[in-house]
């Protein structure tokens, strides 16, 4: 009944369309980061509309994808020298996601070949991280594989296999983790349909991350104003060490 429903208000939108359509969307396209943020939860949705609104009999997979923002970072290694950990080999990447999570209605590998995961990006694994001076191809591996397992560990890069779920072929939700330490600029979330190994449909939406509250007061006084914030600093530094002096000494 509800699917039957669903259709008959997407009608218009069917008629004349010859490949499948993502209607996608998302719980929060604004998300505020203030003192007590720790992390949210997003909830991305959406309609798949078939042309003249018959569902093949093949039923089709979705891949939903949060990503954001591209940035170059430098990766150092460090070495025990003489007992003291110390800076050794570095490599700089282009064009590393500072978040990155994926999540599918089955595996990866299951629904889609190689050469399209590569193409879309699809998984951690596929990600085109650009390093950029690196001396040899299993340099860059090494470092790539550390940048990724370091992202891992701290929650920034995931992969959730089995986390969308489809309803009647034609409804879909899929929930991803936004972690507390998520850094603030733009975010995609991008929706895949894939049938037979291939992408045949792609939707976007865009979701901003942002500091709300003191925390935005603050940052913004250190943009707009960075030699009154940094007078303001020192001169708040000084006045709680004096004050804490002055707490110990009568004790």
């Amino acid at each position: 009944m509800k699917r039957t429903a669903l259709l008959a208000l997407l009608a218009p939108l069917l008629l004349g369309q010859a490949k499948p359509v993502l209607v996608p969307d998302v719980s929060q396209r604004d998300i505020q980061i203030i003192y007590s943020f720790t992390g949210a939860e997003l909830l991305l949705f959406g309609a798949i509309l078939y042309p003249g609104g018959k569902v093949p009999n093949r039923p089709a997979d979705i891949a939903v994808v949060v990503k954001g923002p591209v940035e170059p970072i430098t990766l150092r290694e460090k070495q025990k020298v003489a007992g003291i950990w110390v800076n050794a080999d570095s490599a700089r990447f282009r064009s590393a996601p500072a978040f990155y999570a994926v999540a599918t209605s089955r595996p990866l590998d299951l629904i889609v070949d190689e050469r399209t995961a590569a193409i879309y990006e699809l998984g951690i694994r596929n990600l085109q991280l650009s390093p950029a001076d690196a001396d040899t191809p299993d340099e860059a591996n090494r470092f790539e594989e550390g940048l990724v397992d370091l992202r891992q560990r701290t929650s920034l890069y995931a992969e959730q296999p089995g986390a969308v779920l489809i309803t009647d072929d034609v409804l879909y939700r899929a929930r991803i983790r936004i972690p507390a330490r998520v850094p603030v600029g733009t975010y995609t979330a991008e929706t895949f349909l894939i049938q037979d190994g291939r992408v045949i449909a792609a939707a976007v939406r865009d979701i901003t991350i942002r500091k709300g509250g003191f925390e935005q007061f603050v940052a913004e006084a250190a943009e707009e104003n960075s030699i009154a914030y940094g007078v303001l600093a020192v001169a708040l530094s000084v006045a709680l060490g004096w004050a804490a002096g002055a707490v110990f000494r009568r004790f």
